[in-house]
């Protein structure tokens, strides 16, 4: 019975992750990004991004041909070539890369670490949401997943997370763009081992983000992100309901 009642709570803690406390809506909520094909290459390479952090590189193969819209906007907010809108400022901003920075907000051993928020608390997003894509053929059924956070069916933005284990209980709820490697993997299990505050599970010495590269698969050079649509940016964040408290 408190088996089945702590992965229920784990469950719906990282469905809300995106925000876990309430926040007021003093602005306009975020704008959902209109859902346009994203123009992919079956014959390319898949893209690597190389995730350098305060404590080691994690080194990702990325899934355009399954997740291509996920995957763009992974890469224009890592390359700064995607604009997105500050959650603190309210102001647009064009040529940053957002990860650049960040840190790892969230995190839990035997389960995941979440990061890739602009405000750094669980509740920041880039003042837009996009569509989910999942496929049954890519599903949480080993180590090293990297997928996106959301608070509900199609309200991505730009928190993700990498996975420790595999867990089948969050099929088809969440988006998978990439995948991490052993070395990441062994990563990811030192840092969701770090000391953090259980009321949050947020690291007491949070690991950051120094940048994220996206290479050519096998080579080194950048890969050109795609050139985002252009579309009015929010001003705000949009208020939430609290989510049950994540496992201690």
């Amino acid at each position: 019975m408190q088996r089945t009642l702590g992965l229920a709570l784990v469950i719906a803690a990282l469905c809300c992750s995106a925000w876990p406390q309430a926040k007021p809506a003093t602005t306009t909520p975020p704008r959902r990004a209109a859902a346009k094909p994203v123009p992919v290459d079956e014959n390319a390479p898949d893209p690597i991004a190389i995730i350098d952090t305060t404590v080691g590189k994690m080194t990702c193969t990325l899934y355009p041909k399954t997740a291509p819209i996920g995957v763009a906007n992974f890469i224009g907010l890592s390359t700064g070539t995607k604009d997105w809108t500050n959650p603190t400022t309210h102001k647009k901003t064009h040529g940053v890369p957002l990860y650049d920075g960040t840190i790892f907000h969230r995190v839990i051993p035997n389960f995941m670490i979440q990061g890739g928020d602009p405000e750094g608390d669980g509740r920041g997003e880039p003042g837009y949401t996009f569509q989910n894509e999942t496929s049954p053929d890519l599903t949480f059924d080993r180590p090293g997943r990297l997928a996106y956070a959301n608070r509900g069916a199609d309200t991505n933005g730009s928190q993700f997370f990498i996975t420790e284990v595999p867990y089948a209980s969050l099929n088809g709820g969440y988006t998978i763009f990439g995948q991490c490697d052993e070395a990441a993997v062994v990563l990811v299990k030192e840092i969701a081992r770090m000391a953090s505050d259980p009321s949050n599970n947020r690291p007491l010495r949070p690991v950051k983000i120094n940048h994220i590269s996206i290479v050519k698969a096998g080579g080194t050079a950048p890969v050109a992100a795609p050139k985002p649509a252009a579309k009015k940016p929010a001003t705000g964040a949009k208020a939430t309901t609290a989510p049950t408290t994540p496992p201690k």
